[in-house]
């Protein structure tokens, strides 16, 4: 079944379900001919989401589960799409609404819905057509009835943008095809994120090793573990009188958990991408607390400590008040402290490094404080 291919870390319908959850879905219902083993397990990962997941054989089980004030969106089998494309029907006010594409340019298999346009594989119909489609005799297909009663009933036909198919829109029933799409999707996931350390410095890393990582399906825990084991290399380097070296290390550590916080992020696993995300903090504030208690070992300087105390509280704050949606990328995260602090140790001027630290996490703050109050 296509719907249980491998699929960016998942399978297809997980990654389907996950845009649809994303939209705002709190009913999922799939259309089988048959269960097996492999749908079973992708329905129970959907069903953890805490989203309602209905398996129907048949229009009229369709229609027995569908609540006749609901907005129902369908998406073909075996589609690949973006949250960006499923919003197109979202926005629009119409009862119903098909993404479609020139019939003239339209890949092979799609379905024609007149106007010469033939349709995307995304839609948005009235609950009503599944039981217009019910009525009839059994043996008619769920998915071209309702597209024919929707076009029928003069359904809004939506474009499909340039920049979705830019981005990999298709319907695909190919391993090697979806295989190929699931890269392209990893690869977006990583370089879409709003900080810069993640984007610049992680995202380059992530797109050479997590298709790998995801085609040998190592678990998120293994690469966290790797990464939680560097960075504890790291801060004991810091307290042995290294702390360039160390900050280094731990540095990678924090890459590595990062690896393993998109790879849960991939698998729904939202518990461990919270974990993940907590230890790159306390890795990063830890190896602050060691650097500053180093300084002082050495230097006997009071300075070190107070402001290692000090940006790891400025840290805290920022990140309570940098909302991920409201996130600028220059704005500081708990890695980008550590590389902020790195060229001033590798010279010799820790001291230095922490202020300059300090400031940037005292700027991110203002402006975050200032975004917020924007929002009010």
């Amino acid at each position: 079944m296509t719907a249980t291919l491998p699929f960016a870390g998942v399978t297809l319908i997980e990654y389907q379900a996950r845009l649809l959850i994303a939209a705002g879905a709190a009913q999922i219902i799939i259309v089988v001919a048959r269960l097996t083993p492999e749908l079973l397990g992708a329905i129970a990962r959907i069903a953890q989401r805490g989203v309602v997941v209905d398996t129907v054989r048949s229009a009229v089980e369709a229609a027995e589960k569908l609540h006749p004030l609901s907005r129902l969106v369908v998406l073909a089998d075996g589609l690949i799409t973006t949250e960006d494309t499923i919003a197109l029907v979202l926005r629009d006010t119409g009862h119903d609404a098909l993404v479609v594409v020139p019939e003239a340019g339209a890949e092979a298999g799609l379905e024609r819905v007149g106007g010469q346009m033939a349709w995307a594989g995304v839609a948005r119909v009235d609950p009503r057509r599944v039981a217009e489609v019910a009525a009839l005799p059994r043996d008619y297909d769920l998915q071209s009835t309702l597209l024919r009663l929707a076009a029928q009933a003069h359904a809004t036909h939506i474009l499909l943008p340039g920049d979705a198919q830019k981005a990999g829109h298709g319907i695909v029933h190919r391993a090697e095809a979806l295989d190929a799409q699931g890269r392209a999707v990893v690869a977006r996931l990583v370089s879409g994120r709003r900080s810069w350390f993640d984007r610049y410095i992680l995202a380059p890393i992530a797109r050479l090793s997590l298709p790998r990582l995801v085609e040998r399906a190592v678990p998120a825990h293994v690469a966290g573990g790797v990464g939680t084991g560097l960075g504890l290399l790291g801060l004991v380097l810091i307290g042995f009188g290294l702390p360039a070296f160390g900050l280094i290390v731990t540095i990678i550590g924090t890459l590595g958990l990062g690896l393993a916080e998109t790879l849960a992020g991939l698998r729904d696993e939202q518990g461990a991408v919270r974990a993940h995300s907590a230890l790159i903090a306390g890795l990063a504030a830890l190896a602050i607390a060691v650097l500053g208690w180093q300084h002082y070992r050495l230097w006997a300087d009071d300075l070190a400590p107070m402001f290692a105390i000090m940006l790891i509280v400025l840290a805290i704050l920022t990140e309570r008040a940098a909302l991920y949606r409201f996130r600028r990328r220059w704005w500081a995260s708990p890695p980008a402290y550590l590389l902020v602090v790195l060229p001033a140790t590798m010279l010799g001027m820790t001291l230095g490094g922490l202020v300059i630290a300090i400031i940037y996490a005292i700027v991110t703050l203002a402006s975050a404080i200032e975004t917020l109050r924007a929002q009010v």
